[in-house]
């Protein structure tokens, strides 16, 4: 059984929806899931899993939150070299190039990125939830 973290920061819930349809998705598709917060998650867990799946949304001029979850991705981001990971989370402006930027920065660390970063613009309806479950479930 594939041990999977879903690892998520959100400030209006947006992102949360998110990351809750990503670790049900891996769930019914037979993972062990287990989700975490970023003050809960550090370097040492990242081997403890098969793959991550990160949620961040965009924040000020299309960047991570930077108080709480960059900190902690800066911080793994040199353990993940080989570990399959996926990117998520919601904007409600620009043009993603949050997304871009972390996918890039995923692709230097030698991970392998699953997919594109899935991006949903604001609250995610019945449709990008759907599309998160199918994130999940695409890591395992």
């Amino acid at each position: 059984m594939s041990k999977i973290a879903v690892v998520y920061w959100s400030g209006t819930g947006n992102t949360e929806a998110m990351a809750n349809a990503v670790a049900e998705g891996a769930k019914n598709a037979g993972a062990e899931v287990s989700v975490f917060t970023p003050e809960d998650f550090n370097q040492g867990m990242v081997n403890d899993f098969d793959a991550i799946a990160f949620g961040c949304p965009a924040m000020g001029s299309e960047v991570l939150e930077e108080s709480e979850f960059d900190p902690m991705f800066s911080q793994v981001e040199g353990e993940l070299s080989g570990k399959k990971i996926a990117l998520f989370g919601s904007f409600g402006w620009g043009d993603c190039t949050w997304m871009r930027d972390w996918e890039d920065r995923v692709k230097a660390a030698g991970a392998d990125l699953v997919g594109d970063g899935l991006t949903v613009n604001d609250a995610p309806d019945d449709d990008a939830l759907a599309k998160c479950k199918d994130l999940g479930a695409s890591i395992i």
